[in-house]
């Protein structure tokens, strides 16, 4: 069998991850306007099939992302800094500190109009590109625990082991929040038990219980596998295995096994997505992610529309769900007339190459970093 040679296996990984950034984002787009909206409504809005493409939104805009992609934008540029700072000083041990600078970022987004300047001291939160786009200045209904859990201050031990425990933030939300932001963390190409751990542990920085942090920790292990060319089921299945060694896994492992059961069972529709829940907590996002993408493997947009159509969260469902089609199938593969129509495209494919050079191309001179320091700072 004949090996694929390394500038074709780098382009590939590049396209992976413009997918499942760019792809992440054409979901959120396609559920934002019908979120919080019953099927029924739903259909009786838009016809006895629900939304078949992108739609305007009650301010009559057509294409908006929401604070999923936002956050998830957000965990990428977070994970470059951190990279950066362990090549330039060759000592990591600072990702969830600088990951949850990244999430203060976001959070100034919700919360000001125009990116606010710094204050002429060194700045740890307000430093970089990212939050310079006028476009992610924009609240579309960001999750409570999010914004409550960053505002409690607390950074997760990178050390602490993960033992089904509750956390000391929100310790009983187990929101989808933690899940919907988390594709990047399966993206770096780090082995699929440090991805896990390392979404896990962010998880906590905003929601305390475990499913929240088991449920991140999943996800980014399905792209991860995804990334290496692995089928979704494969991916899954591989997720359940290392699922399986971590205490209080029970509930995150209940819901993935029901996605791909009733994947298997009959022919795809809203009311049989239903059943794995509505998606406002994260184990059940997850499942309808993995639902609709394993019960359409035959067409991109017709999964990403499955994924929407139900009552529920239909943003963040929709948006894990383009994470994982687009990790699967590359950017290629993705509806080209909902991409154009997609807020921020351009920023978050540069930003998917960006991702992709720090932690995929060429291995930099000791104490440089693959990227500018001042685009991506070292905090």
């Amino acid at each position: 069998m004949s090996q694929t040679s390394p500038a074709t296996a780098a382009d590939t990984v590049t396209d992976r991850i413009r997918g499942a950034l760019l792809g992440g984002a054409i979901g959120d787009a396609l559920g934002n306007p019908i979120e919080f909206l019953s099927l029924a409504a739903i259909r009786s809005a838009h016809g006895p099939d629900g939304v078949t493409g992108m739609v305007a939104d009650a301010d009559g805009v057509t294409g908006r992302v929401t604070d999923d992609t936002q956050m998830t934008l957000f965990t990428a540029e977070g994970l470059i800094r951190a990279r950066a700072r362990a090549e330039a000083r060759g000592i990591g041990g600072a990702q969830t500190s600088i990951m949850r600078h990244a999430y203060l970022r976001w959070l100034d987004t919700q919360y000001h109009p125009a990116p606010p300047p710094a204050d002429g001291r060194l700045d740890v939160v307000r430093s970089g590109w990212l939050r310079l786009q006028p476009w992610l200045y924009a609240q579309r209904a960001p999750g409570n625990a999010c914004l409550s859990g960053l505002r409690q201050g607390y950074t997760p031990d990178p050390r602490a082991a993960l033992d089904g425990t509750r956390g000391p933030v929100n310790p009983e939300s187990k929101g989808c929040g933690t899940v919907m932001r988390s594709a990047p963390f399966g993206l770096t190409g780090v082995p699929a038990r440090r991805a896990f751990e390392l979404a896990a542990r962010c998880a906590r920085i905003t929601h305390g219980h475990p499913t929240g942090a088991y449920a991140a920790g999943a996800f980014a292990v399905i792209v991860r596998h995804l990334l290496d060319g692995e089928s979704l089921a494969g991916a899954v299945r591989r997720t359940l295995e290392l699922l399986a060694s971590y205490p209080g896994h029970d509930e995150t492992t209940a819901a993935l096994r029901a996605a791909l059961d009733l994947a298997a069972e009959g022919p795809a529709t809203p009311e049989r997505l239903e059943t794995l829940g509505g998606g406002w907590i994260a184990e059940e996002a997850l499942a309808i992610a993995v639902y609709a993408a394993l019960a359409r493997t035959d067409s991109v947009a017709e999964a990403l529309l499955l994924s929407v159509n139900h009552s529920g969260d239909s943003d963040s469902t929709g948006s894990l769900c383009g994470n994982l089609l687009g990790a699967l199938h590359g950017e290629a593969a993705l509806p080209a007339a909902w991409l154009a129509a997609t807020e921020g495209r351009a920023v978050i494919a540069e930003l998917a190459d960006d991702f992709a050079l720090q932690f995929h191309g060429p291995t930099p001179p000791y104490g440089e970093s693959a990227l500018p320091r001042e685009r991506y700072p070292h905090n």
